[in-house]
């Protein structure tokens, strides 16, 4: 088959365009180099008003906005893909389990992600030190805070500074107050030694540059936001580097198959297939930064097999796709009949998203689980759409109440009991395993002819120890709000209703970071080990995940790599 190559060679070629490779796209471009960004879905902006969905109402959706096989989290929540790609399928291990989300669009997940922002803490670069689990990262928090502290600046994070060792403080905007039933659950975790501090959320409250708008509350942020008000890699980082006349060149529905090299190993581009005419280019540049998300890059350098490099590009440690773990998830919801026949009394306005939240608070040498969680709260009176948070089925069933129908009886039930169910979910942080992975399966490709990836992960008693906390915790805090809780609770036979693997989207790990090139796949600067001049800048160089979400870490690590690069290139030393 002939392939078209380019006559431009790009300073640098970004595969991605999610956190990491905005980041890296406007650090490089904003530098001066010729940068081109490659991305597998379509161009998005939320501010175009032929896609924006952010103020229509569920009855303008064919659907109310329920979830379809394609739309996961439904039809306005902004992600172009979900657990089931058509015409990219990936395959799991017998026995074990996996669920891998894609968003196919400019921008990637964080057009739909829940902006949560924390910053890892100095104990989660460290933390083998602690429990002897794992291993530690080859840096330190201190290596990172400069490039937290100017990711705060620049796309902005609201919160309150703590003083809290492990969750460390930042640069924040005014929190907004928080609702009513975010006050109940203040009053209740507190019963039970759980703190609360205010969010943290990367949605401006307050006006920083020209180029954003200020919050709102209509509180649709998974919509992705027509004001720019919250944190989106287009919105906030590609589209500001194209506006400051930076050289950046978007490649849209263009999967990309391998890094190409010559024959010295190097990188010499990429190659990829065109989803518009299903015809195979090359791209040629100086630098490659991947940038895919942490399984498609290491399904990249899987493919990317040569003379020079036979076990794939950058694999001579045979650990690409190893070490592959998610945070650890598990969920309760409660009834509080105090909150029945509200009264819109209390405001309740707000972001799409928690106005607090439970940082973790336990000290693990106690418990019989390593490793912590923190807990987000929902509730509250938002937009309702299909599938609110009022489901007649559980009241009937498990509190004996008569509610539901046709009419007036059920508008009269809407009424009452909209806004008295509180939702609570751990998050937390699992530990890195080399028996976890992701490799290329020999007998199946996607529709572009790629060989696709296949699955092999089994939680470990660890994690599911960990949810039997959560969910302990949570239903004591739905009893001290005066609740009772929904449904039974989830058992050992359940795993104490431990989200499978892959289902929190914060998938990292599969080119962990590390001082040794037998051991690891980058080294500190992001750079892989045997090809100085590809680099990773999504999550998979994480030595291991904290029990905190990690886009503010991709963030940090994107930006503090993109320095690094510009001094290379400078010098000419790649």
């Amino acid at each position: 088959m002939q392939i078209k190559e380019s006559s431009e060679v790009y300073d640098v070629i970004i595969v991605g365009s999610g956190a990491g490779g905005g980041m890296a796209t406007k650090q490089l471009a904003d530098a001066g180099f010729n940068v081109a960004v490659v991305e597998a879905g379509p161009f998005f902006d939320p501010a175009d008003p032929e896609t924006m969905t952010q103020l229509k109402w569920a009855y303008e959706s064919p659907r109310r906005g329920k979830a379809t096989k394609f739309r996961n989290f439904g039809a306005y929540d902004m992600a172009y893909g979900g657990f089931s790609v058509e015409g990219e399928p990936y395959t799991v291990e017998k026995g074990t389990e996996f669920r891998w989300f894609r968003s196919r669009m400019l921008g990637g997940r964080t057009n739909h992600w829940g902006r949560i922002s924390l910053r890892f803490g100095p104990m989660d670069f460290k933390h083998k030190d602690v429990d002897g689990l794992g291993e530690n990262w080859p840096i330190s928090y201190d290596d990172v805070k400069p490039y937290y502290d100017k990711v705060d600046k620049l796309i902005g994070v609201f919160g309150t500074n703590e003083g809290l060792p492990n969750d460390p403080d930042g640069f924040f905007l005014p929190p907004p107050k928080p609702r009513l039933h975010e006050l109940f659950y203040i009053n209740g975790a507190k019963k039970s030694g759980v703190p609360v501090i205010p969010g943290r959320l990367s949605m401006l409250t307050k006006k920083i540059n020209n180029d954003r708008g200020v919050c709102f509350y209509c509180g649709q942020c998974s919509r992705s936001c027509s004001v720019y008000a919250d944190f989106s890699a287009g919105s906030c980082l590609i589209f500001p580097a194209q506006k400051s006349g930076g050289k950046v060149k978007l490649f849209v529905n263009c999967m990309v198959r391998e890094v190409t090299t010559d024959s010295e190993g190097k990188a010499t581009g990429v190659s990829y297939i065109s989803k518009d005419d299903r015809k195979e280019y090359k791209l040629r540049g100086k630098v490659v930064v991947l940038a895919a998300s942490a399984c498609s890059s290491a399904r990249i350098l899987l493919n990317s097999k040569s003379k020079q490099h036979p076990n794939g590009l950058g694999n001579s440690s045979d650990v690409v796709g190893k070490y592959l773990h998610d945070s650890t998830g598990a969920s309760r919801a409660g009834f509080v009949p105090d909150l029945m026949n509200r009264k819109v009394s209390y405001n309740e306005d707000g972001v799409g998203g928690m106005h607090v939240y439970s940082p973790w608070w336990g000290d693990n040498s106690k418990l019989d689980f390593p490793r912590g969680y923190h807990i987000e709260v929902g509730g509250g009176m938002g937009n309702p759409n299909y599938g609110f948070a009022m489901n007649p089925n559980d009241f009937n069933q498990f509190f004996g109440l008569k509610v539901g129908g046709y009419g007036d009886s059920l508008r009269d039930d809407v009424k009452k009991y909209y806004g008295s169910v509180v939702g609570m979910a751990g998050r937390g942080e699992s530990i890195a395993r080399k028996e976890n992975y992701c490799e290329i399966d020999p007998t199946t490709v996607d529709e572009f002819g790629i060989p696709v990836l296949k699955f092999n992960y089994k939680h470990s008693e660890y994690e599911i120890k960990q949810a039997k906390h959560m969910q302990d915790t949570f239903e004591e805090i739905i009893h001290n709000m005066g609740g009772q809780p929904i449904g039974d609770k989830p058992g050992a036979e359940r795993d104490y209703g431990l989200h499978p693997p892959g289902d929190i989207i914060h998938e990292v790990g599969t080119t962990r970071m590390g001082d040794d090139p037998r051991t690891s796949v980058t080294n500190k600067f992001n750079q892989l080990h045997d090809v100085d001049n590809v680099f990773i800048v999504d999550a998979g160089p994480f030595t291991s995940q904290a029990d905190k979400n990690c886009t503010w870490t991709i963030l940090a690590l994107s930006w503090r790599a993109s320095d690094y690069i510009i001094e290379q290139l400078k010098q000419q030393n790649i």
